[in-house]
């Protein structure tokens, strides 16, 4: 009989116990606390992963703006180099045109009028072929003699009393102006 009040009280106790809410926490925690430790290394590892994909992303970001600096000075440094090129290629046709206006004016050896006269219609169609060629790279010449003197177009070199021109207008040139765009 001593066996069986030990079984009634036995059991009774065990369920009391099992269902009390703080030993029941306490269960739930010992048994969970490799779980939460589990679930701990896990997240940790997950974020070292993520932490060392980031790395790798940031790393190759910064290869890739390097290359890309590169790439633009090469570019810049290749834009510079050819930068006169169509300008250069304009120019040519005015030598050859001067060439050309030599040879025609030597080519009449009878007459030095003549000669004279050659040369000057070819350097003045050179001239002509010159300025159109600046004008298709909008650069035109500016036409200063009378006008009001502006610093932001004319140099001063000298100023002279005219009865020809108002004070502070341009009496004369001694190199020509131009205006790029």
């Amino acid at each position: 009989m001593t066996e069986q009040k030990e079984q009634k009280f036995a059991i009774p106790v065990e369920e009391e116990l099992k269902s009390s809410p703080e030993v029941a926490q306490n269960v739930d925690d010992s048994e969970g606390a490799g779980s939460k430790e589990g679930q701990l290394e896990q997240d940790m590892e997950t974020l070292r992963r993520e932490a060392e994909e980031n790395r790798d992303r940031l790393l190759r970001l910064a290869a890739d703006f390097e290359n890309y600096k590169k790439r633009q000075e090469r570019e810049r440094l290749m834009l510079l180099k050819y930068a006169g090129e169509n300008i250069l290629r304009e120019l040519l046709p005015t030598l050859d045109n001067l060439d050309r206006a030599m040879e025609h004016a030597a080519a009449d050896t009878e007459d030095p009028q003549k000669q004279l006269e050659g040369l000057l219609e070819g350097v003045d169609l050179t001239r002509k072929g010159l300025l159109a060629m600046l004008e298709k790279f909008d650069v035109s010449p500016l036409d200063s003699v009378g006008r009001a003197f502006d610093p932001n177009e004319h140099e001063a070199l000298t100023m002279e009393p005219s009865n020809e021109v108002p004070a502070n207008h341009v009496l004369r040139e001694f190199a020509k102006g131009y205006r790029f765009k």
